[in-house]
């Protein structure tokens, strides 16, 4: 089966420890209101296979010290992540984290299909209502799941209230010229930066943004 993919990108810095490799699963029928990355709700029209995929990325796998799996909803095609997963594991020894916006408990049945091959996973649905205040989420409703020992040795010092040192984003390009940002931004981070830029003739689009017209 194919699966409909966002982006990829090697390194990411500010979704887990160390330099990763990022996965952006395309397409996401959670769809919460005030979500940073609402461009990747739609089905999108890039489909690979996992195969595929783990082909182009396996030079990164040789560099990369965890994978972190986002989107987009990533178990909105779960038959093609089991898929990925299984390939990552046979390439690559490294942690896997994953993001979810389905509860730990409408999980429980997929989880326990994956059989250890995700070792953290931060679920539950993203609430521009609620504080920002934990490491990793967007909002304080959001759970940290330590699935493997590898994930706890990894993780575990991620289950904390932000630091300076989370307060970060990673900058990258794609091949047509658009700039992505990935990590955590601060509430309002996003369309400051949009004002700043406006105000000096440059023009941003904010999927945060545009998510709360839908």
């Amino acid at each position: 089966m194919d699966l409909s993919l966002s982006r990829v990108h090697f390194p990411v810095t500010t979704l887990g420890p160390g330099r990763r490799l990022g996965i952006w699963f395309q397409g996401c029928s959670i769809r919460c209101p005030g979500c940073i990355s609402a461009d990747t709700w739609g089905p999108g029209q890039r489909r690979v296979s996992p195969a595929q995929l783990l082909e182009q990325i396996a030079p990164w796998l040789h560099q990369a010290e965890g994978i972190t799996i986002s989107g987009g909803e990533p178990f909105d095609q779960f038959d093609a992540l089991i898929s990925l997963l299984q390939g990552l594991r046979r390439l690559s020894q490294v942690d896997i984290l994953v993001y979810s916006g389905y509860s730990l408990e409408q999980l429980d049945n997929q989880l326990s299909q994956t059989n250890g091959l995700i070792d953290a996973l931060i679920s539950d649905p993203y609430d521009e209502a609620l504080s920002q205040s934990m490491a990793l989420r967007g909002s304080d409703n959001q759970r940290l799941t330590l699935l493997s020992p590898l994930g706890q040795t990894r993780l575990a010092n991620y289950e904390r209230l932000l630091t300076a040192t989370d307060k970060a984003l990673d900058l990258m390009f794609d091949e047509t010229g658009s700039v992505w940002m990935a990590g955590i931004p601060q509430r309002g981070d996003l369309l400051h930066l949009r004002d700043l830029l406006r105000d000096q003739g440059h023009q941003l689009q904010i999927s945060a943004h545009a998510s709360r017209r839908r």
